[in-house]
């Protein structure tokens, strides 16, 4: 989990970088999530490296690391909001839904917050497992009311929500013209329930563990049938390449955050403890 939230870092600054430079220019603190997600990659393979001698220094990197992704994520939230207000517009008109729509991603940030979140529960050292109480430091530890991996579970469903919701104000700049644009609303929809629902039953069935898996295939599917019609779109006659469409067009790598949450929903599943738990169940 820690390896796929470290390549998550390393792809939010490339995705940045892209989105950023669509006008051209990148101002300081545009650069700040861009110069964060490449080092806070890097940063999280090097706790990985370590963990294995040395647990407690690596939780402790991995830990501020990813606290200053989260402050990153919620950092560039408030400044994308900031974007979409009119402070000098009448009362009522100063935040619109027309605003949203055409404003930066207002939870685009959120990105990051979500891999700080998902990093930090998998640098805590889960003891005993599947029990909830997660170790910080030393004899100190805070207790979850629920397994590591149903934390888990659930905030792939939290971060698919984040996804569906970007992506259909995204969408509503084209008016969703296409029927590709309602079913990816509808599959984040049903990715979105699914996670939640899964996380939160004590005595999951077969069927509920077989939905819950389709629906993880599903958003991966959808990402990637996403990524390759945005490419399509951002490409001209004869699919020629111009790199400024690719900029200022359907951004090609936005699609695949709905691949990334369901590869993190299956990879939730592999842990030995729950799926023992699971196999006592069915």
């Amino acid at each position: 989990m820690l390896a796929m939230v470290a390549l998550n870092e390393l792809f939010l600054g490339l995705e940045v970088y892209l989105a950023h430079g669509a006008n051209g220019t990148i101002v300081a603190n545009e650069w700040l999530p861009i110069y964060y997600g490449v080092s806070s990659g890097i940063l999280l393979i090097l706790a990985g490296l370590i963990s294995t001698r040395r647990r407690t220094a690596a939780s402790v990197l991995a830990t501020a690391t990813l606290i200053g992704s989260a402050a990153v994520g919620f950092l560039g939230v408030y400044f994308h909001l900031a974007r979409a207000i009119l402070p000098s517009a009448p009362a009522g008109a100063r935040l619109t839904l027309n605003l949203l729509v055409w404003a930066p991603p207002v939870l685009g940030p959120l990105a990051y917050a979500l891999a700080g979140l998902l990093g930090i529960s998998a640098a805590w050292e889960e003891s005993p497992p599947a029990s909830g109480r997660l170790v910080i430091f030393g004899q100190h530890a805070i207790s979850l009311p629920y397994s590591k991996t149903r934390a888990f579970i659930f905030t792939v469903g939290m971060g698919t929500l984040a996804a569906l919701v970007s992506s259909v104000l995204d969408h509503a700049r084209a008016g969703f013209a296409g029927g590709w644009l309602w079913y990816a609303a509808a599959v984040g929809v049903f990715g979105t329930v699914v996670p939640v629902a899964f996380a939160a039953m004590d005595t999951p069935s077969r069927m509920d563990v077989a939905v819950y898996a389709a629906a993880m295939l599903l958003l991966i599917a959808t990402g990637v049938a996403g990524s390759i019609l945005h490419v399509r779109a951002d490409l001209v006659f004869e699919y020629t390449v111009v790199i400024e469409r690719f900029l200022r067009g359907a951004p090609p790598l936005a699609p695949l955050l709905f691949s990334n949450m369901g590869m993190l929903g299956l990879l939730a599943l592999l842990d030995a403890e729950y799926l023992q738990k699971l196999r006592g169940k069915l």
